[in-house]
């Protein structure tokens, strides 16, 4: 018996074979490979017993204030489990030096209190070697405490602010 496929059943058995074939590379690509956005605390690093030393991993943490040593595009620091204002912080955090060796500077946002995300391998010296190094400044999104407005221009007056301080200004109250 000969099987015999219309040209439209073709076409849709040969974009079925090429979805199929394109997921099935992701899948296998995703899978192995050893860039991902998965990162780890300081802590959780500290309790990856060898596995720690051996792999590729990115950590996440607070950069100590004053720890910040740089010699052009390399910097050491602290990294912490808490920035050192939050009342979670205890006076000895679990902390790791970094020793950041990379091609660019750091962030302009790297500063103490920064959360910054390092990626490279933990030595066996204690010491993380971070090939890339991302920072944010946390306070910089933090919402602005009561009383503490930022220094500049006040906001303009509603129309009727204006009108009522025009009518003042032109129709002052006769003394009594």
């Amino acid at each position: 018996m000969k099987l015999k496929l219309s040209r439209p059943q073709l076409q849709i058995g040969l974009a079925t074979v090429i979805v199929l074939g394109t997921i099935g590379y992701l899948a296998v690509t995703a899978a192995s490979s050893k860039n991902t956005d998965y990162y780890v605390t300081v802590a959780e690093m500290q309790g990856m017993g060898e596995k720690a030393y051996r792999t590729h991993i990115r950590v996440e943490g607070f950069v100590k204030p004053k720890t910040i040593q740089q010699s052009g595009n390399n910097v050491t620091f602290i990294l912490t489990e808490f920035e050192s204002h939050n009342p979670k912080a205890t006076p000895n955090p679990r902390a790791v030096r970094v020793n950041y060796q990379g091609s660019e500077p750091p962030p302009d946002t790297f500063k103490g209190d920064a959360m910054a995300v390092a990626t490279g391998t933990y030595g066996r010296d204690g010491v993380f070697h971070a090939t890339q190094l991302q920072a944010k400044c946390a306070s910089k999104y933090a919402p602005a405490q009561p009383g503490n407005a930022p220094p500049g221009p006040k906001p303009a007056a509603s129309g009727a602010d204006k009108r009522a301080a025009t009518s003042a200004a032109t129709n002052p109250k006769p003394a009594s």
